[in-house]
C-alpha cells in the first residue's frame, strides 16, 4: 500500500517537477542570449586623482542612450560623412604615416579604431596601405565600421597589432576601456590615443582627463613609450604605449 501511495505521489508531482526543470533551461539560455551589460564599479574602485567621472548617469543604458543622441545625430551624421570627410580622413592620414615612418604600424598590421563613428580613421588606414583595419561604434557603418561597445570589445584576446582611439573621453568605465585594448592587442603590439589635457572635454563626454599620469597607471601591462603634442580635431596629446606581457 505504501508503495503504490509513493508510485502515485512520483506520478503526480512528475509533471511539475519536469516543468521546473524545462523553465530553469530556459531561463538559462535566455540569459546567455542576453546583450552583455559591464557591471556598475565596484564602490571601492578608486581612480587616479588626475581622471574624473562625470555624474548624472543612473545606468549603463542613460549612459549608452546619451552616446547615441551624439551618435545618432542626423545633421552630425551628414556632416561627417559629407563635408568633414575629406578633411578628417586626410588628417588621420597624415597621423598614421608619422606612425609608420617610426614603426609603430606597418601594412601588414592587423588594425583597429575603436570609438570610430562612421570610419574616417579606418579609411585613413586603409589610404596608407594598412588594409586588414576595421572600426567599432555602438552605430555601425558598414563596411569599414562594425557594431562594438569599447567596453566589452567583440573579439578574441590578441586580435591586433595596432589600436587607436580618440574616444577616451567617452568612456564611463575608462579602467574598462583601457583593460579591453590590452585584452585585444597582442603581445608587442602597440596602442595610439589621442586625448584632451588642457580643457575640459565636450559635452558628450563621461570622463575629464587632467594628466598623462591616470593612463600610465591603467595600462598595467604595457609601456609608454611616447607622448607629444598634436593638433587633432580638438584633442591635444598623443599617447603610445606597447603592450610588453600578457
Amino acid at each position: 500500500m505504501k508503495t503504490d501511495l509513493q508510485k502515485l505521489t512520483f506520478i503526480i508531482l512528475k509533471p511539475f517537477i519536469l516543468f521546473i526543470i524545462l523553465s530553469l533551461s530556459l531561463f538559462a539560455f535566455l540569459s546567455l542570449q542576453t546583450t552583455r551589460r559591464p557591471p556598475p564599479p565596484s564602490p571601492d574602485a578608486a581612480l587616479p586623482s588626475d581622471l574624473k567621472i562625470r555624474p548624472g548617469y543612473s545606468s549603463y543604458d542613460s549612459y549608452l542612450q546619451r552616446q547615441l543622441n551624439k551618435t545618432l545625430n542626423p545633421k552630425l551624421r551628414e556632416i561627417w560623412t559629407t563635408r568633414d570627410w575629406d578633411r578628417k580622413v586626410n588628417k588621420f592620414a597624415q597621423f598614421f604615416s608619422e606612425l609608420q615612418r617610426r614603426d609603430l604600424i606597418s601594412n601588414s598590421s592587423r588594425s583597429l579604431c575603436i570609438g570610430a563613428r562612421v570610419g574616417q580613421e579606418v579609411a585613413a588606414l586603409q589610404r596608407i596601405g594598412v588594409g586588414n583595419s576595421v572600426g567599432i561604434d555602438l552605430v555601425p557603418y558598414p563596411p569599414l565600421v562594425i557594431k562594438g561597445d569599447f567596453h566589452h570589445q567583440p573579439f578574441r584576446d590578441g586580435s591586433f597589432d595596432f589600436e587607436f582611439s580618440n574616444v577616451f573621453d567617452h568612456a564611463l568605465y575608462p579602467w574598462r576601456f583601457v583593460g579591453e585594448i590590452e585584452r585585444t592587442l597582442r603581445r608587442g603590439g602597440v596602442c595610439v590615443l589621442h586625448v584632451l589635457l588642457s580643457r575640459r572635454a565636450d559635452k558628450y563626454s563621461a570622463n575629464d582627463l587632467f594628466s598623462v599620469k591616470p593612463l600610465e597607471e591603467m595600462f598595467k601591462k604595457s609601456e609608454l613609450i611616447e607622448v607629444k603634442s598634436i593638433d587633432g580635431f580638438g584633442l591635444d596629446t598623443e599617447v603610445v604605449f606597447r603592450k610588453i606581457r600578457n
